[in-house]
């Protein structure tokens, strides 16, 4: 197809709408999910995830790409790429405790953060635009292009891989959804700006002559100077940024030394820094070396800084989270969109949307009235309704920017399924 059509035109609308080819689907995408959450994959290892992605989608007659060792592209449709699509595929470290019948066979590795879910919507929403572009008259009307990105759980991340091969190249805006537990099937979280926090990790080194504390005065007091690291940097961090920023480092450990009477020659430090703003993550960068320098010196200890930047916020743009939300209405009806309040955890989607405008929407996964689980532990359970409602939202998002981008909108959306689940 070339070139943009002035509007996007169904032959009849809702005939061939994504809602009926998702519950076509429907038996099929949980299956799916249920086979790769049994057959979890660390970052950077999804081989099998990412076949049996390719698989499945080459049978619908797609043709997807191995953008790198493991994760994949596949672009739905024809003409000018309207829209990134972005599902991560990887699973996390830890042990699967839900007790289900397709929990985790790989011992210690197990889908504890829903990755299961974004990709099988992906694909799930991938074969759906694929039919609705075969069956409708003059097709999707453009493009969009499906990622599915390996990586997610580790710094900083699979995304800057798959930028770097070129993924966004001549893309107007990208998407994502994350499971949330916090948040009912059927309804999603949503809002404009910062939703996560830029994740650094911050490593500090001591070293000195050590001694007897009973002679500190002829030591390096190495603990004592690692204490006063411990309080002074966060506070002093909090005096010189801007608080707007919301910058936080927490500690999680803290060693040195083995006697109650002998000062050691080394000691530890390790915790997180995060921020919601990218210019005061980038502040941090610069003044944290001084700082640490300031607060050890008067103790005479060497001091190695280890400063591991990670990912930056995910700010959602104003345009995108608009069209996101109008989407998710448009299939879950008019009450599906709630605020969701920002998390200090960070998500490499970020660095997509450090070069294009975009939005991450929060996905629920909480059955109504059940229990509310976490994300990162090993007895995550989802409501599997989750996965069809991820598909028809993805849909959704993708044909109103299609549309937005030929001027024009014509409801694409099956008016049997615009019910909440």
């Amino acid at each position: 197809m070339s070139g943009k059509r002035a509007y996007v035109t169904i032959e009849k609308p809702g005939a061939h709408g994504a809602g009926r080819i998702l519950a076509e689907l429907g038996e099929e995408l949980i299956a799916f999910r249920r086979d790769v959450h049994a057959h979890p994959e660390l970052s950077f290892e999804e081989h099998r995830t990412t076949r049996a992605i390719a698989d499945r989608l080459r049978a619908a007659g797609l043709a997807p790409e191995f953008v790198t060792a493991t994760g994949l592209i596949c672009d739905v449709g024809e003409g000018p790429v309207s829209a990134v699509l972005r599902a991560d595929i990887d699973a996390l470290p830890l042990d699967d405790l839900t007790g289900l019948p397709w929990a985790s066979t790989v011992p210690e590795v197990a889908h504890a953060c829903g990755h299961d879910v974004h990709l099988t919507a992906l694909l799930g929403a991938g074969l759906a635009l694929d039919r609705l572009h075969r069956e409708t008259s003059g097709g999707l009307g453009g493009t969009i292009r499906l990622v599915f990105q390996p990586a997610e759980e580790v710094t900083p991340g699979g995304a800057l891989t798959m930028i770097g091969q070129g993924v966004l190249e001549g893309v107007r805006r990208s998407f994502a959804l994350h499971c949330d537990p916090n948040v009912d099937v059927g309804s999603v979280g949503s809002r404009i700006g910062p939703i996560t926090a830029a994740g650094d990790t911050v490593i500090i080194r001591l070293s000195g002559h050590g001694g007897h504390t009973s002679r500190p005065h002829l030591t390096e007091d190495l603990v004592y100077a690692l204490s006063r690291l411990a309080t002074d940097l966060p506070a002093t961090l909090s005096r010189l940024i801007d608080p707007r920023h919301a910058i936080s480092l927490v500690w999680g450990h803290i060693e040195s030394g083995h006697a109650p009477n002998a000062i050691p020659s080394t000691g530890l430090l390790t915790g997180t820094l995060r921020c919601l703003d990218v210019d005061g993550w980038n502040q941090v960068a610069e003044v944290l070396p001084d700082l640490v320098d300031r607060i050890a010196g008067p103790y005479g200890v060497q001091v190695d800084l280890d400063h591991r930047r990670g990912v930056p916020p995910v700010v959602n743009t104003e345009p995108e989270v608009s069209l996101a939300e109008t989407a998710v209405r448009e299939v879950l009806g008019p009450d599906s969109v709630q605020l969701t309040p920002q998390s200090m955890g960070g998500e490499d989607f970020a660095w997509y949307l450090a070069h294009t405008p975009g939005a991450l929407i929060r996905l629920g996964t909480r059955t109504p009235g059940g229990r509310t689980y976490d994300l990162h532990q090993g007895d995550l359970v989802v409501d599997e309704r989750a996965i069809a409602t991820g598909a028809r939202i993805l849909c959704s998002i993708a044909l109103r920017a299609i549309a937005d981008d030929a001027g024009a909108f014509e409801t694409f959306a099956d008016a049997s399924t615009t019910g909440r689940v």
